[in-house]
């Protein structure tokens, strides 16, 4: 069979500005295209696209489309998907994987990415119609990859008189890891359709990072199956590109054999292979289109058969054990190859179990490309064979396809635009009649002929498109394809567009004839289509019409009857010559034939009529005697025949000749034996010098003459006498001196006199420059008149007495003299002098040079921008010294461009690199000049911000631009830039009004045509600086002009005094303010202006029309005009309702006041009645209301009261300690370890591993070689991916191992970071390419989220110590302090003073606070005085006294409130204080907590803390205290301390008293709200002080934060993110939320303090204000959003933009290179790595080494990387030491 072949190319991102040309017949998707398929039997199209499957007519017409997604899923649940377990599932596209055709069971196969890429199957004539889908039966039934950019491709084929399905996949981060399966698409012997054929049918990666896989396609031949993939390999990194075959029927795979497949040029390797077509060529010729990675691609061919040979002959290597290096068995790291006799190979062609299999060599097939392209991308590929003439289309990255005819060498014939911009997708694919192709770009499928031969109106056309499906038909006249043509099977009927050839007629007989006998001509064409007596063929010579006779292959013509005349200055003309078949004249040959005319001939040379006769191509002889050119005949007598015959005058003597002087001219002749001489005489004058062209004539005819001579005059251009003696002495020219003669240049033969040898004394007339430098050095010209003949003739010059050197090579003769003035000592004027060959001429009096000093003062401007371009302005005295040329103006290094010469010197300055004060310098020939003061270099403009934002096509907006910078401009204009790809660039000006320093304002000049046309640039020229109006998150931008809707009629009337106009995009870049709107000439003032509408209020009375309206108006009504910057829209008249009541004031009167009067009387009288009840009604209301409102003044006075007091200044008591930070371990301990499970029982924070001491030396060794293996690069990516691949390592346990992490490599921090980094640029790319990076790090649910948390703790520590620790503990003990002012419910957990309206204590508690004196047992004589109020418990009170006493000492030092016992001593008694007694307030089943005021503790109260035991409580007391305690425990005890629950009421209490007396006393809770505010405003400064410390970019930014904010700007530059709202929500979710939150809602993880539920819900309400000021989302606030929210809500507006603010100025600092940060990170592991648990951490870390010892294992052993470090095995070493140990645990 003949050769198969296939194409492959890469996709790459080229961006190009959008074409608008689409093709006649499209169709568009809403979503993003996928796959296409074409049934070649029906012809209809299956499409899958995201979201949806369509079946389309051939046509491109929707017959059915079917919705499939979106649906909630999530990559990482199985499904069916059950919210309550997947909590994390979201509605996600479906991209459709696989469309392939079932036709034997006219069905077909639908896969998504949707639920772990289950697949479906439908009805071919009915894709509405789901035959099968199952999403129940797991992994069995995952055929697809769920990852949307990991491709899947199929095969469709019969096994065994079944279907199955070939799959071949990448393996995506949630996949199950089954890159190659055989699928069955039957159900039989308990097995499902989709599950794996056999068990073992399938290649399985086990870990999916070591190489990733992405393929490309798979097709059949034979028995065998191939797939075509790339390769990534991570370590070491390399792209290859692999063929794959197994035999079709091999269920375990033992004939699975892979190799590279290389296309490669001498500059190197195309190694991504990205699209695949496999036919059957006619020329035995095949392609792949590959990319290097770069915008060139190659198109390579390989034959199959070359594959296979080369494939066998691998195999056979392997089995016999030759050339094994190249050798590799999948996943695996030994070398598989073994003996296994000579002829394995061919005795087990599909493998065998007892060879290797799952075989791989790198030893593969290189062909070179047969085509290449640069500047784009090859990404889809199709071949279609035509007339056994292979023909291949290709997609590209930009848009377009190109035909390329596949012969001995590829040749690209053809392209066509389809979508600027927009990449052809892979699927490129012919309809069923081969005669369409269907190409995919993004959203578009657009059907394009494949030929366009009717195109082509003429031969040459066609032949020259060189399109193989094309030829000329020549019977029918026109390009088309072969079988198009009746006539093609007869030779050269049908001329192949690729040969190049098209009938021509290469020869006629005779060549040419004269015009005078005209006769037939025989014409040979070629090649000559087969002709039969039945053809005819007419020839259409000139407007003659014959029939042409055919004879032995030539076809004759009769001559035409009318020949055209001979065109003048001609001595032929050309009659066109067409030879067509039949009636219907086609053509197929034309010719242009000659006919001369001798008669002409002879005038085409001047003056040589003979010669030209006789010298041209045609005919044509030359009569002597007639004087004319005619035929040649016969007749010799008088004929000449050969051009060196002719009678002809030649070389005139002499050849110059002077005018005014009578000279004889000397000619030589030849042959003139026939002519008799003659003597000619001619006078000539002119005043200059010319060349004449003589001829000779004789008996009044021309004889040829080639007579050229120059005619000159010496005075012309000679006015002095060494101009004269310069003359050239061919001329003869001297300067002659007649007496009473004026002296001149004349021919010297002319000259009556003695010509003078020598000249008069040299004159000068003028000089320039009149003024010189005292240092010299500028040339000075010196005019005149005879100044000399050569310039050796200058002798010497002096100018004021000092000699001028004289310059050569400017000298001109007589007339200019340059020479470099010299120095002079002093300012001087003098005359100047030359020395002519001995002969002296000095300038007169008027003529002088002067000597003088340039004496610069200042300049203005003083400074500009380092852009250059300002104008600077010298002044001074004598600046005007020399000439222009002769100053040079330098502004520092750089030169100043002088524009102006004068008493003052402007200058135009350069560009400068650098901000600086610099000297300006000025050079007079040579010597240098610093002018005084200093030009300043400033920064350039910038702009902030510029409003609007925007404008209309038809400009005229004013922009108001605000910077800095712009007082160094003198001046400003703007240019817009509108480029469009086929139009170029256009450039627009306008002019730019500075208003002050920081504030320019510009028009906005129209773009002429729709502005989505173009890329447009708007830029300020400001001096030689351009600067783009644009800020960081946008650009000035055009949009399209409005649309106005005429008035109905073209007539509005207006409507409660305002007109309406209605359009659309009114508002879109025009404001009320800018808006203008006019009725006649009158302004209508705009109220309102929306998308769609306009309203105006027009004058109270109707104006009068413009001047220009009153004759098109007829009923004199003025125009309605709306204005929009330049632009005008008339939308028609405006009609004033003017119409007047037709009914008389006297009869309004009566009938409007006589019905009022009625109404008002019944209206008296049944208010009357109806007073005396409500009356009544009112008083009874009266008396309640001031009840209740007696109650709610009473309320609101106390609280505002309240609000008062609380208002003070509270710092004092803040600053009594100093700060407990935590040491580093402590701190990092609780950051990482106290969330767990344990606590701070966890056995990190404890640092406790119970080892055997007879073997903690071994396990400490074996651990450190673990350590060691964990500084493995390629041992730790691994390890974690693994981790994270197994779906029980749980978020918990990812969070906990990352902690461990963390602590285990804390010692290498650099090393910590680069793992970080790695695993962070992954995350990433997983985020970018789904298409969702505003979710990435979101949530802490990968082990790289947790690494961040901790670095940032880690990197952040020393910060929070030293800046940041202070407002943050000042905010947390000013909380406290509030919240222990105030009642605090020790049951309820509520308090009187929060922040939190949900923790607010909801009832008026009463409460005094005391003052008591406290002694401490064993702790000094003294008594410490601590404020308590009344109403605390007694564990309340504990708790104060504890935090007063033990100030000084930190909390964890602290005693226990329930390790005390608290003692008060009234009088001489004592009484031990508790919460429950015997004597707590007892009411049903409720118990009441003691309080101080149950014991009647009085103010200066005596109370002695003791520790418990030494207590002397009562006995009955101690006996009771424990059940009390237990009392606590147990349902029917209920206790509560100052507010019982409302719906615990016990039923008994409820029936004492009314309802109404309940409602009457129960608490108004939104009265307590305004302690809410009281809170607040008290801590409002702690509030501010911490956010500043954290938020301000212009205090302390720790290195970490730049550094990391800085890689995440690099990556969002890198992945093309330009929305800045995904970078700040980078930035937050990293910084802010992942760490200042965590720190700021849990004190205790930095501060040795202890948290109070009540503190921590204040601290709940200032984390949520700091996340929502992170954030960009706007917060619309209403009467039902959150207290919290509004609490903060005027402040949320600032605090949002110093975070703005924050990230703007960390972005401008100066970066942190990667050596400083590994510099801070090494000194951080340096002071601290030896306080933490690094063992414990190793040891912790190997339990999951052991829990998931297996995998891990074979993840390793398949990394290649890991198989040249054999860390398998040292993993396996490591795990035999610490077995004891695991069991000993």
């Amino acid at each position: 069979m003949a050769l198969w072949i296939w194409t492959l190319s890469i996709l790459s991102c080229f961006c190009i500005t959008l074409s608008r040309n689409e093709e006649p017949i499209h169709f568009r998707s809403d979503t993003e295209l996928n796959h296409l398929t074409v049934d070649n039997d029906t012809g209809i199209i299956y499409l899958g696209v995201v979201n949806a499957l369509y079946q389309l007519t051939e046509n491109l017409d929707v017959i059915r489309s079917v919705e499939t997604g979106p649906r909630k899923d999530n990559k990482k649940c199985t499904p069916p998907i059950d919210e309550n377990q997947c909590k994390e599932a979201v509605l996600t596209d479906n991209y459709n994987k696989l469309l392939l055709l079932n036709k034997a069971d006219k069905t077909i196969v639908v896969c998504g990415s949707l639920f772990k890429g289950i697949c479906a199957i439908r009805d071919l004539e009915d894709i509405s119609h789901e035959k099968y889908y199952v999403d129940s039966s797991g992994e069995k039934s995952f055929v697809a990859s769920n990852d949307e950019n990991v491709s899947t491709v199929g095969l469709i084929t019969s096994l065994n008189n079944d279907r199955v399905l070939f799959v071949g996949k990448g393996n995506g981060p949630n996949d199950n890891g089954i890159i190659i399966s055989t699928r069955q698409l039957y159900e039989r012997d308990g097995k499902d359709i989709f599950e794996m054929y056999t068990d073992s049918a399938a290649v399985k990666s086990a870990y999916h990072s070591s190489s990733t896989q992405q393929f490309v396609a798979v097709f059949e031949d034979k028995n065998y199956v191939y797939f075509i993939f790339n390769q990534q390999e991570k370590q070491p990194v390399n792209n290859r590109t692999l063929i794959a075959r197994l035999c079709k029927d091999d269920a375990h795979y033992y004939s699975y054999f892979e190799m590279d497949l290389g296309c490669k040029d001498d500059d190197g390797a195309y190694d991504h292979c990205h699209s695949a077509y496999v036919t059957t060529p006619g020329e035995e010729l095949a392609e792949i289109n590959k990319d290097n990675g770069s915008l060139k691609s190659a198109m390579c061919v390989f034959s199959l058969r070359h594959i296979n040979e080369k494939m066998e002959k691998n195999r056979n290597d392997c089995y016999t054990k030759k050339n094994t290096s190249s050798f590799y068995k999948l996943f695996s790291a030994e070398n598989p190859c073994a003996s296994h006799g000579l002829n394995a190979s061919k005795n087990f062609p599909c493998g065998s179990e007892h060879l290797p299999y799952l075989l791989g060599s790198k030893n593969g097939v290189i062909e070179k490309p047969v085509l290449q392209k640069e500047g784009m991308n090859l990404t889809a590929v199709t071949v279609a064979v035509e007339n056994g003439h292979t023909v291949a289309f290709l997609g590209t990255s930009d848009g377009k396809i190109l035909k390329v005819f596949l012969s001995s060498a590829a040749t690209e014939y053809s392209s066509l635009t389809i979508e600027l911009n927009k990449p052809i997708k892979n699927d490129l694919v012919l309809d069923r009649t081969q005669e369409n192709l269907y190409v995919m770009t993004t959203d578009k499928v657009h059907r394009l002929p494949v030929q366009n031969c009717q195109e082509y109106s003429d031969c040459e056309k066609c032949i020259q498109a060189r399109d193989p499906y094309c030829g000329w038909c020549v019977r029918e006249g026109r390009c088309t394809k072969k079988t198009d043509c009746g006539t093609a099977d007869k030779e050269n009927h049908w001329l192949w567009s690729p040969s190049g050839t098209c009938m021509t007629i290469i020869s006629a007989d005779p060549q040419n004839m004269s015009r005078r006998a005209p006769t037939k001509v025989e014409l040979t064409v070629s090649p000559l289509p087969t002709l039969t007596d039945s053809d005819t063929v007419l020839c259409t010579f000139g407007e003659t019409v014959h029939d042409a006779q055919l004879k032995d292959g030539v076809i004759i013509c009769d001559p035409p009857d009318i020949i055209p005349p001979t065109p003048r200055g001609q001595d032929h003309v050309s009659v066109p010559l067409q030879l067509t078949f039949g009636n219907n004249k086609i053509f197929f040959a034309s010719h242009t034939y000659p006919f001369y005319d001798c008669e002409e001939a002879m005038n085409l040379l001047e003056n040589q009529p003979c010669y030209s006769c006789a010298s041209n191509r045609w005919n044509c002889q030359w009569d002597w005697k007639r004087h004319i050119c005619e035929e040649s005949s016969s007749v010799q007598d008088g004929v000449i025949k050969s051009k060196e015959e002719c009678p002809q005058f030649l070389n005139p003597n002499p050849p110059i000749i002077p005018m005014e002087y009578q000279t004889t001219v000397y000619f030589e002749g030849r042959h003139l034996d026939y002519y008799r001489p003659s003597q000619t005489k001619f006078s000539y004058s002119a005043n200059e010098t010319l060349q004449l062209n003589l001829s000779i004539r004789t008996d009044k005819v021309k004889i040829d003459s080639k007579l050229m001579v120059t005619l000159y005059n010496c005075s012309y251009g000679r006015s002095d006498c060494s101009l004269c003696l310069a003359a050239h002495q061919d001329y003869k020219c001297v300067w002659c001196e007649e007496d009473g003669k004026p002296s001149k240049c004349v021919y010297e033969k002319l000259c009556h006199a003695p010509p003078t040898d020598t000249c008069p004394h040299p004159e000068i007339t003028r000089i320039e420059p009149k003024t010189g430098p005292l240092s010299g050095g500028i040339l000075l010209t010196i005019m005149g008149s005879n100044l000399g003949i050569k310039a050796e003739d200058v002798k010497n010059i002096t100018v004021a007495d000092k000699e001028c050197l004289f310059k050569e090579e400017f000298y001109s003769v007589s007339t200019r003299i340059v020479c470099e003035v010299g120095p002079m000592s002093e300012s001087k004027q003098g005359q100047i002098e030359v020395n002519i060959n001995g002969k002296l001429g000095t300038s007169p009096s008027t003529v002088q040079f002067t000597y003088q000093e340039p004496l610069p003062s200042q300049i203005r401007p003083e400074s500009g921008p380092q852009a250059g371009g300002t104008m600077l302005t010298i002044t001074g005295t004598n600046l005007a010294t020399g000439s222009k040329k002769d100053v040079q103006v330098s502004v520092g290094s750089q030169p100043c461009n002088v524009t102006e010469f004068g008493d003052e010197i402007v200058c135009v300055t350069g560009a400068n690199n650098k901000v600086e004060d610099v000297k300006v310098t000025m050079n007079y020939g040579g010597t240098a000049i610093s002018v005084p003061g200093q030009f300043s270099y400033r920064e350039n403009p910038t702009v902030t911000k510029f409003l609007p934002v925007n404008s209309f096509s038809s400009g005229g907006r004013n922009i108001t631009v605000t910077g800095t910078g712009f007082e160094l401009i003198q001046s400003f204009s703007l240019v817009v830039y509108a480029e469009r790809p086929e139009a170029g660039k256009m450039n627009l000006k306008r002019l730019v009004t500075r208003l002050n320093e920081t504030t320019v304002v510009f028009s906005s000049p129209p773009v002429l045509e729709d502005p989505e046309n173009y890329n447009i640039t708007t830029i300020i020229l400001m001096d030689h600086y351009h600067l783009v109006v644009k800020n960081e998150s946008h650009s000035f931008a055009y949009v399209a002009d409005p649309t106005f809707e005429n008035f109905t009629d073209g007539i509005k009337k207006q409507v409660n005094k305002l007109i309406n106009a209605k359009g659309s995009n009114l508002n879109k870049a025009m404001t009320i303010a800018e808006a203008q709107a006019f009725v006649g000439d009158e302004v209508c003032n705009i109220k309102t202006l929306t998308e769609t509408d306009l309203y105006c209020e027009p004058p109270d009375v109707q104006p009068q029309p413009k001047k220009r309206q009153k004759r098109d108006t007829t009923n004199n009504l003025p125009e309605f005009i709306v204005k929009f910057g330049l632009r005008e829209w008339i939308l028609g008249r405006v009609e004033y309702d003017t119409r007047v009541s037709d009914i008389p004031l006297n009869l309004i009167l009566p009938l409007v006041l006589i019905p009022m009067i009625a109404i008002i009387i019944t209206s008296i009288i049944c208010y009357r009645r109806k007073s005396q009840q409500a009356e009544r009604e009112y008083e009874k209301i009266k008396s309640q209301l001031e009840g209740l409102e007696e109650s709610v003044r009473d309320r609101c006075k106390k609280e505002f009261t309240d609000l008062m007091i609380e208002m003070e200044d509270q710092t004092n008591d803040i600053n009594e300690a100093g700060i407990p930070v935590l040491d580093y371990k402590t701190y990092t301990d609780r950051v990482f370890f106290l969330p767990s499970k344990d606590g701070e029982k966890d056995v990190m924070i404890t640092g406790k591993l119970d080892i055997p001491e007879a073997r903690r030396q071994t396990v400490e060794q074996a651990l450190n070689q673990f350590s060691n293996l964990l500084n493995s690069k390629s041992f730790l990516i691994n390890f974690i991916h693994t981790l994270e691949n197994q779906r029980e390592f749980s978020a918990r346990a990812k969070v906990y191992f990352a902690s461990l992490l963390t602590v285990a490599l804390h010692g290498k921090l650099e090393y910590y970071t680069d793992i970080m980094r790695t695993l962070f640029l992954e995350l990433m790319e997983q985020y970018v390419v789904a298409k969702n990076p505003k979710l990435m790090l979101r949530r802490s649910e990968t082990v790289v989220e947790r690494m961040l948390s901790n670095w940032m703790s880690i990197c952040l520590y020393q910060y929070l110590k030293d800046n940041a620790g202070e407002p943050l503990y000042k905010l947390f003990k000013a909380i406290k302090h509030q919240v222990e002012k105030g009642p605090v419910d020790a049951v309820l957990k509520k308090a009187k003073y929060t922040l939190n309206d949900t923790g607010l204590l909801g009832d008026d508690v009463e409460y005094t606070q005391l003052t008591v004196n406290v002694f401490v047992q064993d702790g000094g004589t003294d008594s410490i005085p601590v404020k308590v109020l009344n109403c605390d418990t007694i564990s309340q009170v504990k708790e104060k006294i504890i935090d007063q006493v033990y100030r000084n000492l930190p909390c964890s030092q602290w005693p226990k409130a329930e390790s005390v016992v608290l003692e008060w001593r009234p009088g001489s008694t004592a009484q031990i204080l508790s919460d429950l007694d015997l004597t707590s307030q007892r009411d049903g089943r409720w118990k009441r907590i003691n309080t101080l005021m149950h014991y009647n503790v009085r103010d200066g109260a005596t109370l002695i803390l003791s520790k418990m035991g030494i207590s002397q409580q009562p006995e009955d007391n101690q006996q009771d205290v424990p059940g009390e305690r237990h009392a606590l425990l147990e349902d029917e005890n209920k206790v509560w301390h100052l507010v019982r629950p409302v719906d615990e009421i016990d039923e008994g209490k409820s029936k004492r008293g009314s309802v109404k007396e309940k409602e009457r006393t129960k608490a108004i809770t939104e009265i307590y709200l305004t302690r809410l505010l009281s809170v607040k405003g008290t801590l409002q400064q702690f509030v501010d002080n911490f956010f500043h410390s954290v938020l301000n970019s212009n205090h302390v930014v720790p290195p970490a934060v730049k550094y990391f904010f800085d890689f995440l700007d690099e990556q969002a530059e890198k992945h093309d993110i330009k929305d800045e709202d995904t970078i700040h929500i980078w930035k937050t979710n990293s910084l802010p939320l992942r760490f200042w939150v965590n720190i700021l809602k849990n004190p205790h993880f930095i501060f040795d303090v202890h948290v109070h539920e009540v503190v921590d819900a204040s601290l709940s309400v200032i984390a949520q204000t700091f996340m929502d000021a992170c954030t960009r989302t706007e917060h619309k606030l209403s009467r039902d959003s959150p207290s919290n929210k509004l609490l903060y809500a005027k402040e949320i507006f600032n605090y949002k933009k110093m975070v703005e603010d924050y990230y703007k100025g960390i972005r401008q600092m100066v970066p942190v290179s990667d050596q400083d940060m590994n510099t801070h990170l090494a000194e951080i592991s340096r002071a601290h790595t030896d306080s933490l648990n690094t063992l414990v951490a190793l040891h912790q870390l190997y339990q999951y080494t052991n829990k998931y010892y297996d995998e891990i294992i074979n993840a390793l052993e398949e990394d290649p990387a890991a198989q040249k470090m054999q860390l398998a095995f040292r993993l396996q070493q490591i795990a035999a030491a610490l077995e004891n140990k695991v069991t000993d645990l």
